[in-house]
């Protein structure tokens, strides 16, 4: 599938096609086969902290349910406050995984065969009424789970790697970029990914002394 959404991102935009033939096809990390609650209470865990930091938290978190490889949603729901609050997890942290717990017991988070048969935005709009859950972390999900089309022009990375590709003095608002990105469907995942490379690059370039 990479191979030809290369190509036809190629096809599309020219300065993608020089990025793509810089940085090579494109690298993935494998699904870890998480429910998509599993890696929400994760990216929630992540929200506004370093990964160390993060992971640490997580970890303790985990720490808590010994007997699982990941916590059902009724035993987070059980624990008390501060059982999480040690773990290091602020207040807001806390009712926002409580939350995504209530709602996958509610169903309102789908479990892998449902999220399946449902399409990016009605994904994105049921997940988005879960407290701490924004448009961004839905969409960073669906990524990571392998749908091919996503395009999270709210993402800094993203806009900061059009506006560093094509020489630009400020990054496109998102719903520039979203106008900008609808010839790179059904691939604006891999655009993405590539645009977050852009970013990297000129990380790595150093000023002159």
């Amino acid at each position: 599938m990479h191979r030809n959404a290369e190509r036809h991102l190629s096809t599309a935009c020219p300065a993608l096609a020089g990025l793509i033939a810089r940085v090579g096809p494109r690298q993935e990390k494998p699904d870890d086969g998480r429910s998509p609650y599993a890696k929400l209470v994760r990216a929630i865990a992540h929200q506004q902290l370093h990964g160390r930091a993060a992971e640490t938290i997580f970890g303790r978190f985990l720490a808590l349910f010994p007997d699982h490889d990941f916590p059902p949603p009724a035993l987070v729901l059980e624990r008390a406050e501060a059982d999480l609050r040690a773990c290091g997890f602020s207040f807001s942290k806390i009712a926002a995984i409580r939350d995504i717990a209530l709602k996958t017991a509610e169903g309102v988070v789908p479990e892998r065969p449902e999220m399946a048969k449902l399409d990016d935005e009605t994904l994105i709009q049921r997940l988005v009424t879960i407290r701490g859950v924004g448009r961004w972390t839905v969409e960073m999900l669906l990524m990571d789970m392998g749908r091919p089309d996503i395009l999270p022009v709210d993402d800094f990375g993203v806009r900061e790697g059009y506006k560093l590709l094509h020489g630009l003095e400020s990054q496109p608002k998102p719903k520039a970029l979203a106008e900008i990105g609808l010839p790179w469907a059904p691939y604006r995942s891999t655009a993405a990914w590539y645009l977050w490379r852009a970013a990297d690059e000129a990380k790595k370039i150093k000023p002159l002394a």
